[in-house]
């Protein structure tokens, strides 16, 4: 087994996410439940915990209380390990009060924390991907092949890479070239991988592929302080990388995985409704690659006369009665009779409501926590804790990009009810 130096993982989490905006209205994208059981953030924390890598540092800096609840209640680690998973939230210092102003500018700001040395490596990780990844075979190729930087590089079709960062690299695997968004044709023929790069990919076809950086990098330690060194370089992606380009030894490590990147409520949606196909392209069910949660000792899902076809359904759901197709059901969820899913997210909620709770609803006149009776829901995303009363029919046909209530919203094509939202009886949309 490979001897590595000490290898401290930075999770970068501290983007508004605007564009997964309703979902990140009260809580930062790590944050984001996925799968019925997780949340974004448990996906690159369990990567190193199965890398054998356990200083982990989360940066954060909007709407972070839901992501420290769940870090402080899942990562609890023996005191003999020596392994912890800290939050770094943005804060103010007698010397800067600036907020984080790029990824690179986030890890500048916390240097102080990671009590870094020249012979340690450094593994800078985005908090908003599904993906599994031995850290360790980056580690390995860069100690081997005495880079200064590594990039993981995930193979593209050559025709979809002008939104992304894309490399060239020679046959010992240094990056030759970097170009941002290439948008000519003439310039992505010349990224075309090729050789020994190639020779890694499953697909052995002609098609043409290109390697584009998936915004993971392992530094060296003396490397990284050395790049970090200019305050006016705040993006890894935008500037720290190409300016290195030339000076420093970079190499890639080509990917041939799943990868998606998160970014989008439409990618979300998708994402979580895949792994409900037979063979998904991600597997929970990895039982040498866990994915690490919390912990929550619920009671098993109840399930009274449903027709389901491809559904996750989580602990603690109750279902009665209803017709689900391609969906799924997140912790606590509840879908009384009579109800119709279809490519459903529905995210759960905090707590089972007591009879008390029940009694309470029927004083306001508002709905129980979950799904009321018959309703039809299509296309959707449920956030935790929303109420949904009997008879409702919610799906995005028809309406317009952005279309917002004080309950809903649409966004790529996927009707969203927000968390904690109230939907009153009876409510159609898009219908």
């Amino acid at each position: 087994m490979h001897s590595f130096p000490r290898v401290i993982c930075i999770i970068m989490g501290g983007g508004r996410g605007s564009r997964l905006y309703p979902l990140t209205k009260d809580r930062c994208k790590p944050a984001v439940p996925l799968a019925g059981n997780y949340r974004l953030v448990d996906i690159p924390i369990s990567n190193c915990l199965n890398s054998g890598f356990n200083e982990i540092f989360v940066l954060t800096q909007f709407n972070t209380a839901s992501l420290h609840k769940h870090i402080q209640q899942t990562y609890k680690f023996d005191g003999f390990g020596g392994g912890f998973v800290d939050i770094l939230a943005a804060e103010q210092r007698g010397d800067s009060e600036a907020w984080y102003q790029g990824t690179a500018d986030a890890v500048r700001q916390n240097l102080h924390h990671y009590n870094l040395k020249d012979e340690d490596l450094v593994l800078i990780l985005s908090g908003d991907q599904l993906y599994r990844l031995d850290f360790a075979e980056i580690a390995r190729q860069h100690l081997e092949t005495r880079s200064d930087v590594t990039i993981a590089a995930k193979a593209m079709p050559a025709d979809q890479v002008s939104a992304l960062g894309v490399m060239r690299v020679n046959e010992e695997l240094l990056v030759t070239q970097f170009v941002e968004k290439p948008k000519d044709p003439a310039v992505i023929q010349t990224l075309v991988l090729g050789g020994s790069a190639r020779a890694k990919l499953a697909d052995k076809s002609d098609k043409p592929y290109c390697l584009a950086s998936m915004g993971i990098y392992l530094f060296s330690g003396k490397v990284m302080r050395e790049a970090l060194a200019d305050p006016t370089q705040t993006d890894f992606g935008k500037e720290v990388i190409p300016g290195l380009l030339g000076k420093k030894r970079l190499s890639g490590f080509v990917f041939d995985g799943y990868w998606e990147d998160i970014g989008t409520v439409g990618s979300f949606w998708e994402c979580n409704l895949t792994l409900t196909d037979p063979v998904p392209p991600f597997d929970f069910f990895d039982s040498e690659n866990r994915v690490f949660t919390h912990a929550r000792y619920l009671p098993t899902a109840k399930v009274n006369a449903c027709h389901a076809t491809r559904v996750l359904m989580a602990g603690g759901a109750i279902v009665d009665e209803s017709e689900i197709i391609r969906s799924v059901i997140g912790v606590r969820s509840v879908i009384r009779r009579g109800s119709h899913f279809e490519n459903v997210v529905m995210m759960g909620a905090d707590l089972f409501e007591r009879p008390k709770d029940l009694q309470l609803n029927r004083q306001l006149g508002r709905p129980d926590i979950g799904v009321g009776e018959n309703c039809y829901i299509r296309n959707a995303i449920i956030d935790k804790n929303a109420r949904i009363g009997a008879g409702c029919r919610i799906a995005p046909t028809g309406l317009p990009e952005k279309w917002e209530t004080d309950a809903l919203y649409v966004r790529d094509g996927v009707i969203v009810v927000k968390k904690g939202a109230v939907v009153p009886a009876g409510t159609i949309v898009g219908e």
